[in-house]
């Protein structure tokens, strides 16, 4: 670890050490400035400083932070979080903002320093000033839902607390909210389907299996359709009416038609073909439709409306792919 050293001047004056630290850490997560806060490793005039403490001209800012952190966390001349994350926006109002997530990023902060897209819509909404964590530092915007790092797609945010209220009850009743995925499975598949089987977590591998309610597994359920067939592989068109961890890649598994990519639950040997031949490094597994189906008052304006994500390029082009190798 490094300690680096600011003078504030003039102009940076009379903002607090928080939102100094903000601006000059600007690729930071907010859960990496929050942690170095917590470690003391922000010091003013070389004292310990509470994050609310308001800076004056002459201030000597120091910060204890490794050279490869902080050369990748200072700000960018050429692009601010505005430009960078409105190409995901699918669609925004004064309540929600939906993100169609690309496959890699986490939806949330893990033990990492990893930005996560929850960071990235903090950052746009704090750059739009809708958003000021100095004055609702409890009452932050946030997601109501998950994806898998690796899985794209349609992420729900509430901009309020209203809003995410809202939208987590929905969550809990799934004929609320309706949520379809696109799912390139092995085999092929005739005809549509249920899968009504109970998972099981287990939290320290962080992977699900089948059980059963009497060995504490929770209801599950996943309808399937398929859309397309590509070779000997099936694309489906995926209804989760349960939302818990892991749910599709664990039922197709189950069904003996795992996600293609998938390398929790999937047929590893195809992965390796995948990988080597169509550059598929994931699973192929996308959020590609939400429809409020029956909203709460706050968001009741939303009721029947349907939103809806372009196929990610990548998939579309092994689809293709795919056919014209099927055809030779």
């Amino acid at each position: 670890m490094n300690m680096r050293e600011f003078t504030i001047n003039s102009k940076e004056e009379g903002q607090t050490l928080e939102k100094y630290i903000r601006k000059l850490l600007v690729n930071a997560p907010l859960s990496f400035i929050y942690k170095t806060f917590r470690k003391e490793d922000i010091k003013v005039n070389g004292k310990r400083a509470k994050k609310e403490v308001v800076l004056r001209a002459g201030d000597i800012v120091s910060i204890y932070i490794s050279e490869d952190a902080f050369l990748s966390f200072l700000k960018s001349e050429t692009i601010t979080p505005n430009e960078y994350i409105k190409p995901w926006i699918i669609y925004e109002d004064d309540n929600i903002l939906i993100i169609n997530k690309p496959k890699g990023i986490l939806v949330v902060d893990d033990k990492s320093m990893e930005k996560s897209l929850t960071d990235m819509v903090l950052e746009y909404l704090c750059f739009k000033g809708e958003y000021d964590p100095e004055t609702s530092p409890t009452l932050r915007p946030g997601p109501a839902h998950r994806l898998d790092r690796n899985t794209s797609g349609l992420v729900v945010f509430g901009k309020n607390i209203l809003a995410l209220q809202a939208l987590l009850l929905m969550m809990k009743d799934k004929s609320a909210l309706k949520k379809k995925y696109y799912a390139l499975v092995k085999g092929i598949v005739d005809e549509g389907g249920l899968v009504n089987v109970p998972l099981l977590k287990d939290s320290k591998t962080n992977t699900v299996k089948v059980s059963s309610l009497e060995a504490g597994g929770k209801k599950a359920s996943t309808r399937y359709e398929p859309i397309s067939y590509h070779g000997s592989y099936t694309l489906l068109d995926i209804t989760l009416l349960t939302g818990r961890t892991h749910q599709i890649r664990v039922h197709m598994a189950y069904i003996s038609h795992p996600v293609i990519g998938d390398s929790k639950y999937g047929d590893f040997d195809l992965n390796k073909i995948f990988k080597d031949e169509y550059h598929l490094h994931s699973q192929f597994l996308e959020a590609y439709e939400l429809t409020f189906v029956e909203p709460p008052d706050t968001l009741k304006y939303l009721k029947g409306k349907t939103f809806t994500a372009p196929m990610d390029e990548d998939y579309i082009r092994i689809l293709e792919k795919l056919d014209e190798n099927s055809s030779n």
